[in-house]
């Protein structure tokens, strides 16, 4: 048990680091708790919804306080708003809430307390496994991957390792990894994890969410008998103190995935995609490899990398994601939200016209590669997540005809709760060792 907390731990606090933009959960003494009136927060296209609020200060539901509240699509204008005055138990907001076609309805609602404003969420999902993308598929887009990985496939992966026994210790093995990418001088950099004692065992490449950071490994996973490799994307090294990433990230890769957004084989996400297929063929060069047990996992951009990678190479026999990126980019086009980054909001006037741009997406959207993942897969997220909103993560999650275990938590955000990220562990461990 001690060694499965351990790993529980380390593996949480890796996927934390790899999310995006997280949003918090607050531990305000005010909260205020939106309620849909179905159980599962699910309806059929067409039914109507309802939602209740209550306020509560230090647990205790408080009379008079002033409640303002949106209803509509997320990310969306609201359809439905008001002003109530909450009564010191549940009071209704808005009336006959509903969608004529699959998507997701948003009820908000803030108060003032003290002169401090709080707020709170809760998302309704109308028929969400009917939704539909509103990306197009290229005609070319698998001649385009797959003239891409031959021309990767030609570069020498010059692979260099560094020891790091500050991080090892008498069970594994720790280095940081250089390996040359998809063109003679680039690179992607990770953190590789191996159990000393002599043998073979299964992998796991870990996909980061987006960001600049460093990475430490998961060393908890390879004391149990696996293979890591946690990679980044950006090709620098991934042991730097945090501050050089903290500039970088505040400068010369500030808004890097919309970097070269207008040509489809300079962009930003190009050298991604093609740098975790390179990090299957290092994994795959390793003489303690089983040479078959492989699995991918991240969250947010990890999410959608885990997909992707799971597209791209079918060398991966299993795929966990956690609320995908990178997911139906043109919803806004469409009068419905995208997927992270939102290029395509109202707010981007330079993006949301430019046919180039939107002609390019649709080569990096996850939707197009949701359509051939042909292996098992762990999905994890929330409806009340706005950073990757759950109609643009449903529009490719629906294209996926591989078996897939959905553990649907309604309200949760751009974040997990414990039993998720237990959820996803005890899966991997099975697929990868049979436990």
């Amino acid at each position: 048990m001690k060694k499965l907390s351990s790993l529980l731990c380390v593996l949480y606090l890796t996927l934390l680091s790899g999310t995006l933009f997280a949003q918090s959960r607050t531990f305000d003494p005010v909260q205020v708790l939106i309620s849909p009136n179905k159980a599962d927060w699910t309806y059929q296209v067409g039914e109507k919804a309802s939602f209740t609020v209550t306020v509560l200060a230090h647990q205790v539901p408080i009379e008079g306080a002033e409640v303002h509240y949106e209803i509509g699509l997320e990310k969306m204008l609201p359809t439905q708003q008001g002003t109530i005055k909450s009564n010191g138990t549940s009071t209704m907001l808005g009336k006959d809430a509903t969608l004529e076609e699959p998507g997701f309805l948003r009820c908000q609602a803030w108060v003032k307390v003290d002169g401090k404003e709080y707020r709170g969420i809760a998302t309704a999902a109308f028929s969400p496994l009917n939704i539909k993308p509103t990306q197009t598929l290229p005609h070319d887009f698998q001649e385009f991957w797959t003239n891409a990985k031959e021309e990767a496939a030609k570069i020498p992966m010059d692979t260099k390792l560094t020891f790091l026994p500050e991080r090892s210790n008498e069970k594994v093995d720790v280095y940081q990894v250089s390996i040359q990418n998809y063109e003679l001088g680039a690179r992607v950099y990770g953190i590789l994890a191996k159990p000393k004692t002599e043998g073979k065992y299964p992998a796991l490449l870990q996909v980061p969410g987006a960001g600049i950071r460093p990475y430490q490994g998961n060393i908890a996973l390879a004391e149990q008998g696996v293979i890591t490799l946690e990679i980044g994307i950006h090709g620098i090294p991934v042991t730097y103190e945090k501050e050089l990433y903290n500039n970088l990230s505040g400068g010369a890769l500030r808004g890097y995935n919309y970097f070269n957004l207008d040509d489809r084989d300079k962009y930003y996400y190009k050298r991604v995609y093609l740098g975790c297929v390179r990090a299957i063929d290092y994994i795959f060069s390793l003489e303690e490899f089983d040479g078959s047990n492989l699995a991918v996992y991240g969250g947010s951009q990890g999410g959608a990398l885990s997909i992707v990678t799971a597209a791209l190479d079918s060398r991966v026999k299993h795929l966990a994601s956690f609320y995908p990126a990178l997911s139906d980019l043109t919803g806004y086009l469409h009068g419905r939200a995208g997927g992270w980054p939102h290029m395509f909001t109202q707010g981007n006037a330079s993006y949301l016209k430019k046919e180039d741009k939107i002609n390019v997406s649709a080569y990096y959207d996850v939707v197009n590669f949701a359509r051939s993942v042909k292996v098992p897969g762990f999905y994890s997220w929330g409806y009340n997540d706005e950073t990757c909103p759950p109609t643009s993560i449903y529009a490719a999650y629906n294209l996926i005809q591989a078996p897939k275990d959905l553990y649907l938590v309604q309200e949760t955000g751009h974040w997990t709760y414990p039993l998720q990220r237990e959820k996803v562990n005890e899966w991997l461990l099975k697929q990868l060792k049979g436990n």
